[in-house]
């Protein structure tokens, strides 16, 4: 690997205390207006969304992405993807549920598909 590939797997340093707190309902409702394209599941405590790329090769080269900032935040999605669509949710299984870390990962997300053209 390269200098460059070493250094976007390196973990940013984050405040665990701040960022696994649990947010509420009502926090995740609030912070989901910055996100339409966002939904809550309350039961599964996760926050999902559906993405739509030209072909196979756009979706695959979006998820690399969000793989390797994955790695270096050391927080995972759950997705699936089918073709064309990727289905993206995240959730902190350590805090069991939606924290400031998920909201955070989705703004970088939606920055992502934007640029990708979802």
């Amino acid at each position: 690997m390269s200098d460059d590939t070493l250094e976007i797997l390196e973990p940013e340093a984050v405040n665990q205390d701040e960022t696994l707190a649990v947010l509420g309902t009502e926090q995740v409702t609030q912070a989901l207006t910055e996100l339409p394209s966002w939904e809550y599941d309350e039961e599964e405590q996760s926050i999902t969304r559906w993405l739509a790329f030209r072909d196979f090769g756009q979706a695959f080269a979006f998820m690399t992405r969000v793989a390797l900032e994955a790695e270096r935040r050391q927080h995972h999605p759950e997705w699936f993807n089918l073709y064309n669509r990727v289905e993206i949710s995240f959730t902190t299984h350590d805090a069991g549920g939606v924290t400031a870390r998920d909201i955070e990962f989705a703004h970088w997300v939606e920055d992502v598909a934007a640029s990708s053209g979802a």
